[in-house]
């Protein structure tokens, strides 16, 4: 059963006890934990041995007593919950350049308003005919249309980019994805699977990769599966036992490898001195006991008293899977005769049997995307709470750029804001970080100019997924609290989906580019007809009800057609959209002048039209 905390509190007792703080730190296993020697101060949670449990929590192996040291916003969540109220969210570059093209046409509108009503009060002297007509005028300048072409483009937006299983909470996000320059993506379960699997096997000075479709598995390496199952839970919830279990369950469950029927009699448990657990079982024969132990391959070695020339050759072999990327763990056995049993796990005999090696998959799509983002100009940048080289291992199989360089949570701590957004130009991994630390690192990138986008799924990345110009939130394993913070949740957490998403961000602004240009170009003729037939002393062409008809009707229902059109070839293979660049750059006005103007002189030249 898993217990989830309701509070901080130092450990007072513990006996293997495992905790899953991910929704804290972002490790993806669950992490051991010690007895509190009544002296030591409460840290942040993350890492192995820590004597404090945190609120929000998991257990999932093991038992312990505390006392409670912090309830509510004291917590370590609680200070997430006061981080994400100082955080303001801003507008996007989109609704920031709308507004300035609405407040550019009112101003313009206003001037030729009142120019309009004084040349037709002097020409006609019939000043409530130059009133109306000034009104007319004003209507025809100002882009009613913006409003209604721009939330029917994000809308319709939102149900395109669902169909790549990214769910939208705040549309304004779909046109800022677009021009992401950053993505600052988690590890554990969007580059990977989230899913240990037992991979490698080390066993008689043999080294074995298991390959599931082989479906058999070399004699020599059967006691070492044997034992590793006798060492975990015989109804095991932690996923690296899950994991030993079905590996054995799928080669030896016809062999006499497997003893369901085999009686538990006593637990060694893991401690701080020695990260090993070790299950006596009672033998077939009711004499002797058969003792299974697992653990850090340090302490494995430590209980099997190897000499200093089989420690060193061991430890070579450890750091030789350990750059595979594997989670490496060591096995031995014992037996024993049926009498009391020891008090400590080193009175036993122990037979060292080998090492067993696990890892996480990096998801099939992830190596193809992150080629897809950098030719589209987009950074990508890990932040994890893994070790630096579980988390270069990961970033050299898929890819990542500079993967040799990496910064780790502690040396983060020490690092002031004007040290970190120089070395954040180059390095792109960041390893053991708490949460404070992730929104240091988004603040860092936004003071550089880039444009963000956050993905996350604890309680401990909300306070980034707000801060981010884009925060992406995990739809499969996110909490709720993220998904409240962020933009756009990722319905199946996979990177590609991200990646799909800036493709068709892009294609939105671009289309809604030329739907504000088409809008643009059809105001000069329109505000033509209102102004040319005063100045000339002409028939009124257009009333208000006209402009009301023609620019909240027959404009928006036009420049709708421009949201089906499809992505330019390049789409993604063009650096991403400048800040400093405008929805109507110069290029763009000239065009939308040149197309109205033209417009204006075949409706004004020829009426019959």
């Amino acid at each position: 059963e898993v217990d989830r905390r309701p509070a901080d509190a130092a450990i007072l007792i513990c006996s293997n006890l495992l905790v899953d703080e991910s929704l804290l730190t972002g490790e993806s296993m669950p992490v051991r934990k010690s007895e509190w020697d009544g002296q030591e101060k409460i840290k942040h949670p993350g890492g192995d041995d820590l004597p404090f449990i945190y609120s929000a929590a998991l257990v999932v192996q093991g038992f312990g007593t505390a006392k409670v040291t912090a309830a509510g916003l004291n917590t370590e969540i609680g200070k997430i919950g006061k981080a994400l109220e100082t955080i303001n969210e801003e507008e996007t570059i989109l609704q920031k350049e709308i507004k300035k093209i609405v407040r550019d046409f009112l101003i313009a509108g206003t001037i030729l308003c009142v120019l309009i009503v004084i040349i037709y009060g002097i020409l006609n002297n019939n000043w409530l005919h130059g009133i109306l007509s000034g009104l007319t005028l004003s209507m025809a300048v100002l882009p009613e249309e913006f409003p209604v072409v721009l939330t029917v483009f994000l809308a319709l937006g939102a149900w395109r980019i669902s169909k790549h299983q990214v769910l939208t909470r705040r549309t304004p996000a779909i046109e800022t994805l677009g021009a992401a320059t950053v993505l600052c993506t988690d590890k554990t379960g969007t580059l990977t699977l989230n899913n240990m699997r037992l991979s490698a096997l080390y066993s008689g000075g043999e080294y074995y990769e298991i390959d599931k479709s082989k479906q058999t598995l070399p004699g020599n390496m059967h006691d070492i599966i044997e034992y590793s199952i006798l060492a975990s839970q015989k109804d095991p919830f932690d996923p690296i036992e899950k994991e030993v279990k079905s590996t054995g369950d799928f080669f030896l469950s016809d062999t006499e490898h497997i003893h369901n029927n085999w009686t538990l009699v006593h637990e060694y448990p893991l401690s701080k001195q020695l990260l090993a657990v070790s299950h006596v079982w009672e033998s077939p024969d009711k004499q002797n006991y058969i003792i299974a132990a697992k653990g850090s391959p340090e302490a494995i070695i430590d209980l099997c008293h190897f000499n200093e020339t089989q420690k060193k050759g061991m430890i070579t072999q450890i750091e030789n899977m350990a750059k595979k990327g594997l989670r490496v763990l060591g096995v031995a056995k014992a037996d024993f005769k049926k009498i009391d049993l020891p008090q400590k796990q080193h009175d036993f005999s122990f037979e060292f049997i080998g090492l067993i090696g696990f890892i996480d998959p990096v998801r099939p799509t992830v190596i193809d995307s992150i080629t897809m983002a950098y030719k589209a100009g987009i950074r990508v940048i890990m932040i994890t709470g893994d070790y630096p080289g579980t988390a270069q291992h990961i970033a050299k199989q898929i890819g990542l750029e500079n993967h040799e360089k990496y910064i780790t949570g502690p040396e983060l701590e020490k690092m002031d804001s004007e040290i970190l957004k120089e070395k954040i130009k180059t390095v792109n991994i960041f390893s053991r970080v708490v949460p404070e630390q992730k929104l240091k690192i988004v603040n860092a990138l936004k003071a550089n100019g880039e444009i963000v986008a956050m993905t996350g799924d604890g309680v401990n990345d909300a306070p980034a997924l707000k801060a981010a110009h884009i925060g992406i939130a995990m739809g499969e394993r996110g909490t709720d609290v993220a998904r409240e913070s962020a933009s756009l949740v990722l319905l199946n957490d996979d990177f590609s989906s991200i990646v799909q998403a800036v493709k068709m961000g892009r294609r939105i602004f671009d289309n809604l580019k030329k739907a504000i240009s088409y809008i643009f170009a059809v105001h000069i003729p329109i505000a033509g007809l209102s102004f040319l037939p005063v100045l000339f002393k002409m028939p009124i062409a257009l009333l208000p009800a006209h402009i009301a008809f023609l620019e909240l009707i027959i404009d928006p229902a036009c420049s709708i057609v421009f949201e089906s059109d499809p992505e330019e070839p390049n789409i993604m293979q063009r650096p991403p959209r400048s800040l400093k660049e405008p929805l109507l750059n110069k290029k763009i006005v000239i065009k939308s002048i040149l197309q109205g103007l033209s417009m204006l002189a075949i409706t004004f030249g020829y009426p019959e039209v």
